[in-house]
């Protein structure tokens, strides 16, 4: 599995160099606070009505073919940002790259789901996770350097190359179809894991479309404190994966969650960087501890009901959540402002927790 978390750690570090330039991007281009909004939720509306879909057909038919075919869409359509004119533009495009990112990421999880050996689901999945994480938090520092440096164009550039590249390294790997019986009848463990990866969603959703205009700092900052989040939670997975498959999953995701997201509702109140910054390192540890678990536990239902269907549901809850939240944030912060936005949607997550 090593040439698919290649793949997947280059295919991130594109993603990821865009990820805190986007907010920036869109502002020069004349996007308001609720348009923010609606531009990063474009991308989750594709990836959210299509994600379920391509997980269940590839449970039926291999899965080899969607990430080549993602992929591939990934590096074309990462060239179109540099052509964009105004806000409806980005719209328009981050609905595309929200198209191509469903038929990739949960495709590659349900591969790694597929092959996990019972007992180590934990082990397993950490390391696509650590891949996973690792391209997406490499990806924000690098790219508010390239972005100070040499400007959005070469941003853009950058990310579809690595996507060229992430493509010709899954080439290799194997097509493989679920021999998991698929269940129309969706029971409760599966609603609440649902529930769950939405709750812990929001945090991400509000800390990459809103954080770099929620405190005063520059490209090379804000893409210090998105990495570190997320580089803390990929550094932790290997620790983790093993934690987890000895002691009880559900209870780790619950207490991991919890205080990631106490941490999640400090931040507007914090205006120093060095305080960010640490504040960042716990929220990647503790969001390592959930995530680890949660997938984990999504890896044994995987079984039950198919990996690609499961992961589909499962990246399709994130979906969701990276639709709602921004809308909901935008309209709140043009009322009020993103910092009543941040706690009442922090609010929200940890009432999540108890249904989990």
């Amino acid at each position: 599995m090593r040439s698919l978390y290649l793949s997947i750690f280059s295919a991130m570090l594109g993603l990821g160099i865009v990820a805190p330039l986007m907010p920036i991007y869109a502002r020069e281009l004349g996007a308001t606070t609720l348009i923010l909004g609606f531009i990063y939720s474009s991308f989750s509306i594709a990836r959210t009505t299509f994600t379920p879909i391509v997980g269940f057909v590839s449970d039926k038919f291999g899965r080899k073919s969607f990430i080549l075919l993602g992929l591939i869409s990934y590096s074309v359509i990462s060239i179109l940002y540099i052509f964009a004119r105004d806000p409806g533009d980005l719209i328009v495009i981050r609905f595309f790259h929200g198209l191509s990112s469903a038929m990739v990421i949960p495709c590659a999880m349900a591969y790694v789901s597929q092959l996990a050996p019972r007992g180590e689901e934990g082990r397993t999945i950490s390391s696509f996770n650590m891949a996973l994480l690792g391209g997406i938090g490499f990806g924000p520092f690098l790219g508010g350097v390239i972005k100070d440096v040499f400007g959005f164009k070469l941003a853009f550039i950058s990310m579809s190359i690595l996507t060229i590249l992430a493509f010709f390294a899954a080439i290799s790997i194997p097509n493989i179809k679920d021999r998991s019986e698929f269940r129309l009848k969706i029971k409760r463990p599966l609603i609440s894991i649902m529930i769950f990866r939405f709750s812990t969603a929001i945090r991400l959703a509000l800390i990459i479309a809103f954080f770099p205009v929620l405190i005063n700092l520059s490209g090379y900052q804000v893409g210090l404190v998105i990495s570190t989040i997320v580089l803390m939670n990929a550094f932790s997975q290997k620790f983790f994966g093993r934690f987890v498959d000895r002691f009880d999953r559900v209870r780790l995701a619950i207490f991991g969650s919890f205080v990631s997201t106490v941490l999640f509702m400090t931040l507007p109140f914090t205006k120093e960087f060095k305080i960010v910054l640490m504040i960042a390192t716990f929220m990647g540890i503790f969001n390592g501890l959930s995530m680890c678990s949660a997938s984990a536990i999504a890896v044994s239902l995987g079984r039950i009901y198919g990996h690609g269907t499961v992961m589909g549901l499962f990246n399709t809850s994130m979906g969701l959540a990276m639709i709602v939240s921004p809308i909901v944030a935008g309209f709140i912060a043009d009322f009020t402002n993103l910092v009543v936005s941040f706690v009442s949607l922090g609010m929200f997550s940890l009432a999540c927790l108890f249904i989990f």
